[in-house]
């Protein structure tokens, strides 16, 4: 099995650190304001008119319990919500797509070990977690995956990928950029998963979509459509796709909660000051997230409680 990544890993100061623990109180109390104003001035563009349909599904995994106050600022109810490393499977009838390959085998030495101490132990996940790879093979209808779709290139979200070391990986371009750039990789991330391997690079080069102002069509027919949501990292984004039950967003981690989202509530300070690149941005993408909720079924990958909602594919 290969060794860790050598690449060193951007460490938060003490000073951050502190920072960030400071602003998780001040949170509690005094959760940031929604901004009325932005959300007046944001455009709802409307769908794309698809020609075809696709089906959405999340591969089998363990939840664990964390406080909800950890998540998003100022929520106290309920005091614990279940988060999850999810992967999902699109079903397209060009392609079958491997969205958020999330856990590789043995995590704890692939992966967490190049995180800074204080993350590892807020996200370690429980010991019974299933790899992405064996969730994939467990499935009662296997499929033969095409390509992985990552929404993002934080650890848990591509170091499945060092189980699969022959699938291509398609990629935006921003996000690319962004975590294989300089002597260290941002913190959260993991290079050697995207390492030596077909990675075929996009743009989000198409027009507004809903709430989102850029998005790029996967497939040309607007059954899968990828849209902004950039702010968690410079090239995050969300995976829109239509499915027999109406459409579903796969929101990566521009949200960990729906609670976030029904409430314009941002991630809590710590470790969000610590993982979200651009804060203010996040927190606006959170207000078009909260306009968008009504006309597509919003799912990010950490939110155990909307994976579980997801309807069978039809």
């Amino acid at each position: 099995m290969p060794e860790p990544a050598s690449d060193p890993v951007a460490r938060p100061s003490l000073l951050d650190c502190c920072r960030a623990a400071g602003g998780m109180v001040r949170g509690l109390v005094r959760p940031r304001p929604v901004d009325e104003r932005f959300l007046r001035t944001v455009t709802d563009a409307g769908l794309p008119t698809p020609r075809a349909t696709v089906d959405v599904r999340a591969l089998p995994q363990v939840p664990r319990l964390v406080p909800t106050t950890g998540v998003a600022e100022g929520v106290w109810r309920p005091r614990r919500v279940p988060s999850v490393l999810t992967s999902f499977v699109i079903r397209h009838p060009d392609a079958s797509i491997l969205v958020d390959p999330a856990v590789c085998r043995d995590v704890e030495r692939r992966a967490l070990s190049q995180l800074p101490g204080f993350l590892r132990a807020a996200v370690r996940p429980p010991r019974d977690t299933v790899a992405t790879v064996t969730a994939l093979r467990e499935l009662p209808d296997a499929p033969t995956v095409d390509f992985a779709l990552p929404t993002h290139a934080h650890w848990d979200h591509v170091c499945g990928l060092l189980d699969l070391p022959d699938l291509p990986v398609r990629l935006h371009r921003v996000e690319h950029r962004w975590i294989s750039a300089g002597a260290t990789a941002p913190v959260g991330g993991v290079r050697e998963a995207l390492r030596d391997r077909p990675i075929t690079h996009y743009d989000l080069d198409g027009p507004p979509v809903l709430t989102f102002t850029r998005s790029h069509d996967l497939f040309g027919d607007g059954s899968v459509v990828l849209v902004d949501l950039a702010g968690h990292t410079p090239g995050s984004v969300g995976v829109l796709a239509h499915t027999g039950h109406g459409w579903v967003l796969l929101a990566g981690d521009a949200a960990w909660h729906h609670v976030q989202i029904d409430k314009v509530r941002q991630k809590s300070s710590f470790p969000g000051d610590l993982v979200d690149v651009d804060r203010d941005l996040t927190f606006l993408t959170l207000h078009r997230l909260h306009l968008a909720r009504h006309t597509v079924r919003i799912v990010a990958t950490h939110d155990h409680d909307a994976i579980r909602a997801l309807p069978d594919p039809a």
